[in-house]
């Protein structure tokens, strides 16, 4: 299974999002010093759950860091994450 599909299959499972948007952004970084050059490195994440009602952003960001610490481990280098409770605005752009 793919990295994007990891990432995924263990939010879906662990957060039943409304709403997952699991966009690999790594060919804007190829090149980078920092990027390791495998396709894989780099992820924007927009994800809208119900368990995020009440917490704050900094557990929502744990939370998600948690699930995915293989991941994080195994060569993702960036991890842009949005989120949300039901009902909050979408981030513009």
């Amino acid at each position: 299974m793919s990295v994007t599909g990891r990432v995924r299959e263990k939010l879906m499972i662990a957060l039943r999002p409304t709403r997952l948007d699991v966009i690999n952004e790594s060919e804007l970084h190829a090149g980078h010093r920092n990027s390791p050059g495998t396709g894989d490195s780099h992820f924007r994440i927009l994800i809208v759950s119900e368990v995020f009602s009440g917490k704050s952003r900094i557990e929502r960001h744990r939370l998600i860091n948690d699930l995915l610490k293989d991941e994080l481990a195994g060569g993702i280098h960036a991890l842009a994450l949005s989120p949300l409770a039901p009902g909050e605005p979408l981030p513009k752009g």
